[in-house]
């Protein structure tokens, strides 16, 4: 079979991970496979030898060039299957095949907020154009049905996968005397770290061992240095910048928190959940589905209560934490093994 993934960009994110984990796992089932991606520079890749074809879609007067070399690209490599990511991606494929054929089109979400009133607008009338349409959970599904940007008729939940053999359980206690706090993800307003800093500044006053990790590069590092200079928080706080050892950053940290605003599906929650962390989040998107009663689960945009979790998580028993940790991994082993996501893309591709 032969595949197309087209894709926003192939920056930093956990859509861009989820696609380039699907290439390298289609390519080892057999299939052929091609990457086209929108715009921006390459920071994820796949590990196997898979093309990728820039498209050059910086900004919208560059459409008419960039759908040519698309509809080029379809002639000359003749994809039996179309599979889109994120809002731009989607709609750029979906306006594309007006005049130009494709055997089946599937186009996937990674949010339950991909943008304002107009973009769901854009789903909503391009919605005829795409054979299949899925979102990474079952929340971010009904927030696009309830916008009218997918219909009920063809809107699916097919979770994110993750490769459990890149994040290990290793199930052993911290003897440090520093608790140890990770948060991963792009310095922007959606994973709200103006939160989390809050929280910790509230955490310190009882922990003062505390030491809070931050991996990830983004609009926001001004903004987020000037806080922690604010809040007096340097000696406790470690902007990380990008990283390629994540999965033993995640097996070394005592505590996993994700303080986001929204999310669709929370990828680094599952893989943090696999690495044996203890997670503590914030309640959106589809980061309840994913914690699946593990860890503690707290609403957004409250620093208080966010506060309040972390000394919560810091006072339960090392025993009680390790048994939350072993159930968490067998609930990502159960539902986010990247082994059963492909087995279910590869029954959508195959259906008619």
């Amino acid at each position: 079979m032969k595949i197309l993934y087209v894709v926003t960009g192939l920056g930093l994110g956990g859509a861009e991970k989820v696609v380039a984990d699907l290439a390298d796992q289609m390519t080892g089932r057999g299939h052929e496979v091609k990457i086209a991606y929108l715009k921006g520079s390459v920071s994820v890749k796949p590990q196997s030898d898979v093309e990728l074809v820039y498209l050059g879609l910086e900004s919208g007067k560059n459409f008419f060039s960039a759908s040519c070399q698309y509809r080029q690209l379809i002639k000359q490599y003749q994809p039996d299957i179309v599979h889109a990511h994120m809002v731009h991606a989607n709609i750029f494929v979906r306006l594309n095949r007006i005049g130009c054929h494709v055997p089946r089109l599937i186009c996937t979400a990674h949010n339950s907020n991909e943008g304002g009133n107009i973009r769901m607008l854009a789903y909503k009338y391009t919605n005829y154009l795409s054979d299949f349409n899925t979102n990474v959970s079952q929340e971010a599904i009904q927030a696009f049905i309830e916008k009218g940007a997918f219909t009920k008729s063809n809107a699916h939940c097919i979770y994110n996968g993750i490769d459990l053999d890149k994040f290990i359980y290793q199930g052993q206690q911290n003897i440090s005397s520093t608790i140890s706090l990770l948060a991963i993800g792009r310095l922007n307003e959606q994973k709200d770290y103006p939160n989390l800093l809050n929280a910790l500044s509230l955490v310190i006053q009882q922990y003062p061992n505390v030491h809070l990790q931050i991996v990830g590069e983004g609009e926001l590092l001004t903004d987020i240095n000037e806080l922690i200079k604010q809040l007096q928080l340097a000696d406790y706080v470690t902007l990380l910048g990008r990283r390629d050892d994540v999965p033993m950053l995640m097996q070394q940290a005592d505590y996993f928190i994700l303080p986001s605003k929204y999310e669709g599906f929370g990828l680094v929650v599952a893989e943090a959940m696999a690495s044996g962390t203890f997670v503590i989040a914030t309640d959106c998107g589809g980061v309840k589905e994913v914690m699946g009663g593990t860890g503690l689960l707290i609403p957004p945009q409250n620093a208080s209560m966010l506060a309040n979790a972390i000394v919560d998580a810091i006072q339960i028993s090392e025993d009680e934490k390790l048994v939350n940790n072993q159930q968490a991994l067998k609930y990502v082993q159960d539902n986010f093994d990247l082994n059963k996501i492909i087995d279910q893309w590869e029954k959508v591709y195959a259906s008619k």
